[in-house]
């Protein structure tokens, strides 16, 4: 009897339910006091045109197992005696910025590797694609599409945002249409993160979902002010932190890949750490902030500018700098020619110093491995200053480009090469003889802290 009751009840509740959401419907208001509801409807209609999907395919060489490469195995097994390649593929966004030029802005990781780029416009054409060039430093990629047709963005000042501003992200994923999602500006010049080699993030709430790297974040006007790029999460799912790259560092990149294929980096020729509370304390401080110039590099511009080891620079070109990745960035990001005025702090006084920028020759200050599987590392000895001198025989790493094989295999800067396939290196130059013999695979020994491992590097 009760089960009877149960399911006179139920359908009681739901014939209610239909009856009244009609209703309910009907009263929502079309406007209020005469005046439509607020929308982004209309500033989106404008905007979307420009925000394109991008769809690649690439190529990248697979790495195998170090046994496949020993000759024994290769006999025994019927190996092939060459890198396995794998196709790949990728999808994402990219906004159009110079239609006249049809110059589109996008992510280096949505065009890394590709052999093909597809661009799929808002009409529904498709479009091939030419890359220009990219930056693995700031993940910005500019490609190339035919001008007919094209509705660019207008971009803003990214310098005049502020925390709270209303944002809009859209993205063209997966090649379903623009899907756009709102939001504010939770924090600006974010960096630390390990995202990418020079950070400055806007930090936003608007959801940026997978398919959207490389689209618009735009203002309330339609306005470009940021290329969105990533997002934290420990899950894979959106919980309101993504990251945006400053559309005013987005075109200065812009403009010196198109102008000359490739970005110089600004080098100082100084090492730093943070001001943190511990040495502000030792240096006699109230200030929390800053960076405090740790080594200067013999006849390197900060040398001749009269910077020294110590020195806490607290401002650049009277823009307050938080810690060493902010100092880091300002330098690593202006054009190589361009002057820079540092506020320092020295003996407790303040000084004013300014440093010309030079191209970054940190890669140019030891001599370079030719071993391809090495490109992009730079090794040098081990000095004096080092804590390894006179403790460890072997090789330094000065610097690993990021992206290439042997960062992707592990190295790192600061790293120490003991031996290299086995043989043991005491030297610079053991090292480079026995790196520059030209094998297919590099077993290096490395000292790193207070651990020893071995990496291999292999295409």
């Amino acid at each position: 009897m009760s089960n009877s009751i149960s399911k006179v009840l139920s359908r009681i509740f739901l014939i209610t339910l239909s009856f009244l959401t009609p209703v309910a419907n009907a009263v929502l208001p079309a406007d209020v006091n005469g005046k439509e509801l607020p929308s982004l409807a209309p500033m989106l209609e404008q905007v979307t045109p420009a925000v394109v999907n991008i769809a690649t395919e690439g190529r990248i060489k697979q790495r195998l197992n170090p046994l496949f490469a020993d000759p024994f195995f290769q006999r025994f097994f019927g190996l092939p005696n060459q890198p396995v390649e794998r196709k790949t593929s990728s999808l994402g966004s990219g906004v159009i910025v110079d239609a006249k030029r049809g110059l589109v802005l996008t992510n280096n990781h949505v065009i890394a590797n590709a052999v093909q780029i597809t661009v799929t416009l808002r009409d529904g054409r498709q479009l091939e694609a030419e890359i220009v060039g990219s930056d693995p430093e700031t993940d910005v990629a500019v490609i190339k599409i035919p001008t007919e047709g094209l509705t660019e963005l207008k971009t803003s000042d990214s310098e005049s945002l502020r925390v709270g501003d209303f944002v809009v992200a859209i993205g063209n994923p997966f090649g379903l249409g623009q899907t756009v999602t709102s939001g504010i500006i939770s924090a600006l010049s974010r960096s630390g993160l390990g995202i990418e080699g020079y950070e400055d993030f806007i930090q936003t709430d608007a959801s940026i979902n997978p398919g959207n790297s490389g689209g618009a974040l735009v203002n309330l006007r339609g306005e470009l002010v940021g290329i969105n790029t990533a997002i934290f999460s420990q899950t894979g799912g959106n919980i309101g932190i993504g990251f945006a790259i400053p559309i005013n560092l987005a075109l200065h990149i812009m403009e010196q890949i198109v102008e000359t294929g490739e970005v110089k980096r600004g080098f100082l020729g100084v090492s730093m750490q943070d001001l943190s509370p511990e040495l502000a304390e030792a240096f006699g401080l109230d200030r929390k902030r800053g960076a405090v110039i740790n080594k200067i590099l013999e006849g390197s511009p900060a040398d001749k500018a009269g910077l020294l080891a110590g020195d806490i620079v607290v401002s650049a070109d009277s823009k307050h700098i938080k810690n060493a990745a902010d100092l880091r960035n300002r330098i690593g990001l202006l054009p190589v020619g361009e002057t820079i005025k540092f506020r320092i702090l020295r003996d407790g006084k303040e000084k004013e110093i300014t440093v010309t920028v030079e191209e970054n020759t940190l890669a140019g200050s030891g001599p370079s491995a030719v071993n391809e599987l090495l490109q992009g590392v730079t090794v040098g000895e081990i000095e004096k200053g080092s804590p390894y001198f006179g403790q460890i025989e072997g090789t330094i790493v000065l610097n690993v480009e990021r992206g290439n094989i042997a960062w992707r295999s592990g190295l790192r800067a600061g790293d120490i090469i003991t031996s290299v396939n086995r043989v043991p290196v005491k030297s610079l130059k053991e090292f480079l003889t026995s790196v520059n013999k030209k094998e297919d695979s590099l077993l290096l020994r490395i000292i790193r802290g207070n651990a020893a491992a071995f990496l291999v590097i292999k295409k």
